[in-house]
């Protein structure tokens, strides 16, 4: 970040107003920081996964016709005044603060996909892992509502996690043969939990797909 200020401001002036930039820079870019302890539940071993990956049935992805967010109703109630984005929030981040109704009014959020820590909730997204749209076109189209409800609100397998909003948008609805996490440390956890949720929820995959989570679980060493 550079700060240019015009020489006829006192110098006390211009150190003040740079400390405030930076302090304001950090809240909006992000900075370096150890991941929080919290992880997403489930997460297989190397070996359980590739047993999974293995007995996933492979398929030519189906149509999005007919999709709607609106068919896997989210985010529902889970505890008291506490929904599934806000049960996240206070799950993956760390000293979070909750308003009465259950807001995150504070805390710090690491995002392993791109490795960056944000202080305000407004700049974490949830991701699904395996996305909505995604699940519909390998075999959710045919799911009850209750089933995809119970999907896009999976709390018990790693289908939901706290990352950078901008990161997660990017990711859109894309597997993992057009999108992996920048941070490529994270690509073999990420391929662990992508392959349990398709598994554990009967999910297809299409062959590119797989090729993709094949050599990104090649990369674990557990």
């Amino acid at each position: 970040m550079r700060i240019r200020l015009s020489a006829r401001f006192p110098r006390a002036v211009q150190t003040a107003v740079v400390a405030a930039a930076v302090v304001a820079s950090a809240g909006l870019v992000g900075v370096s920081a150890q991941p929080a302890s919290a992880t997403p539940p489930g997460i297989p071993s190397k070996a359980t996964a590739q047993s999974q990956l293995n007995a996933l049935t492979v398929a030519t992805e189906g149509s999005s016709s007919g999709y709607s967010r609106d068919l896997f109703p989210h985010w529902i109630t889970i505890s008291g005044s506490c929904n599934t984005r806000e049960q996240v929030l206070k799950r993956d981040g760390t000293s979070v603060v909750v308003d009465s109704s259950c807001a995150a009014t504070s805390g710090r959020w690491y995002s392993p996909y791109d490795g960056a820590t944000w202080s305000a909730a407004s700049d974490v997204d949830i991701d699904h892992v395996v996305p909505l749209a995604e699940a519909w076109r390998s075999g959710a189209n045919s799911w009850t509502t209750s089933r995809r409800q119970s999907f896009a609100n999976d709390l018990s397998r790693p289908q939901l996690i706290a990352v950078t909003d901008n990161v997660n948008q990017s990711k859109g609805d894309q597997d993992p043969s057009t999108w992996q996490p920048s941070l490529s440390s994270y690509r073999c956890t990420y391929s662990k939990m992508w392959i349990t949720v398709k598994y554990n929820w009967g999910l297809r995959l299409q062959s590119s797909e797989k090729s993709a989570l094949q050599a990104m679980l090649n990369t674990c060493s557990s």
